[in-house]
């Protein structure tokens, strides 16, 4: 049988039995678009989760701490062998003190955190609102979200606003502590979020030139490439120090937002089932309607091969319309449901999120799923049209 006649014959179903053959497509779509959306509503919250730990050049950083025994401390000395690890990049750290922070007639306790501007692009630091400051900028300083709670004011409140800060600095005994006041004030250059600790960052030759940093809190530690994440990592264990990567928090979000995503797919696939069902009740009938031209056609010299191609033909055409009807209904779907909720967020003050993502590789996976459901379910009928015996198949009423 020619590949036209096989075409011509599998796309019929459109000419003789119209609205049955749209309406099996449709349930077929209908099942696929709850695969879809629901494994779009997965993809976006994995979106949404890591686009708050992921920042360009944060996954290819280690943070090093130092083990809470104080048995190794983060001094120039120590740095300087990390520094001499292979593929080791560049290093900032992060030195934290005690403060008292005065806005006006306001006073507070705060973190001030001394670090340089390439802190911020390895730790994965964002501004909500204004900006972080530059190498250049030692006169400005960024708030955390929290620390606006000792003022009652709102980030586009403060931003502008100047501060003065008084350190405390820990000297070698517990009772040994010097208070530094800072002599000048600096300006509120932006807010980072964070509701869970109250603290500033400053850029860190501020407080180098009041005062000797005998210790750092903490270090990020750039690396080449991804591939010497894990030997960088060992060496610097080695040393005794506590290190922990993004990357591997990324890696096991992946993980979990995979399963999630399996679950949600399992849910859809019960509507597929039902679907795939009404397909191959449709396929059946079909079967039947045709009995007496299978007949005609095997004993004018079709094969049973030839009616077999001709039933998966027609069930693969109509498994994949199925597929593009429920991407169409699903990524639609998807979309408006974004569009309804960013609306509302604006509106109320709030921040636009992608709640549906469908990534096309996704969708591709699905128009080829589709297909093959359709030959699935079209195989077990197209078997019992090319075992009908002619001479039966014609005297079928």
């Amino acid at each position: 049988m020619r590949v036209q006649d096989t075409a011509k014959l599998a796309t019929r179903m459109f000419k003789t039995r119209p609205a049955r053959t749209w309406l099996t497509i449709l349930g077929i779509g209908v099942g696929i678009a709850a695969v879809v959306i629901l494994v779009g509503l997965g993809y976006g919250l994995q979106g949404i989760i890591l686009e708050k730990i992921v920042f360009g050049e944060a996954l290819l950083s280690l943070n090093v701490n130092a083990p809470l025994s104080k048995t190794v401390v983060l001094d120039k000395k120590n740095l300087e062998e990390i520094a001499k690890i292979p593929h080791v990049m560049d290093i900032s750290t992060l030195a934290s003190f005690t403060s008292l922070i005065k806005f006006g007639d306001l006073t507070g306790n705060i973190f001030l955190r001394g670090v340089n501007p390439n802190y911020f692009k390895y730790a994965g630091v964002m501004p909500l609102e204004g900006k972080l400051f530059t190498d250049s900028e030692t006169e400005k300083v960024v708030l955390s979200t929290a620390a606006l709670k000792l003022f009652e004011l709102e980030p586009s409140e403060i931003i502008g606003k100047r501060v003065n800060f008084k350190v405390f600095v820990q000297g070698d005994k517990p009772e040994d502590v010097t208070e530094v006041p800072l002599g000048r004030e600096y300006e509120v250059a932006g807010i980072v979020e964070d509701e869970s600790s109250i603290y500033a960052y400053i850029n860190v030759n501020e407080l180098s030139a009041k005062f000797a940093i005998p210790a750092f809190e903490s270090a990020r530690v750039k690396i080449e490439s991804n591939e010497f994440l894990n030997a960088a990592e060992a060496e610097i264990i080695q040393k005794g120090f506590v290190v922990t990567a993004l990357s591997k928090t990324v890696e096991q979000a992946n993980k979990i937002f995979s399963g999630i995503q399996i679950v949600l797919a399992i849910f859809g696939g019960i509507a597929l089932v039902v679907s795939a069902i009404g397909m191959f009740n449709t396929m059946t009938v079909t079967l039947m309607e045709r009995t007496n031209e299978i007949g005609i056609m095997r004993t004018i010299g079709g094969s049973p091969t030839n009616i077999k191609v001709m039933f998966l033909s027609e069930s693969i055409v109509m498994g994949f319309l199925g597929g593009l009807v429920g991407i169409t209904i699903g990524v639609l779907g998807g979309l408006s449901i974004n569009f309804l909720l960013n609306s509302i967020a604006t509106r109320m003050g709030g921040t636009a999120i992608t709640l549906f993502r469908f990534p096309i590789v996704f969708l591709s996976f699905i128009a080829l799923f589709g297909a093959v459901m359709g030959f699935l379910t079209g195989v077990f009928p197209a078997k019992r049209a090319a075992s009908l015996s002619p001479l039966d198949a014609i005297r079928y009423k």
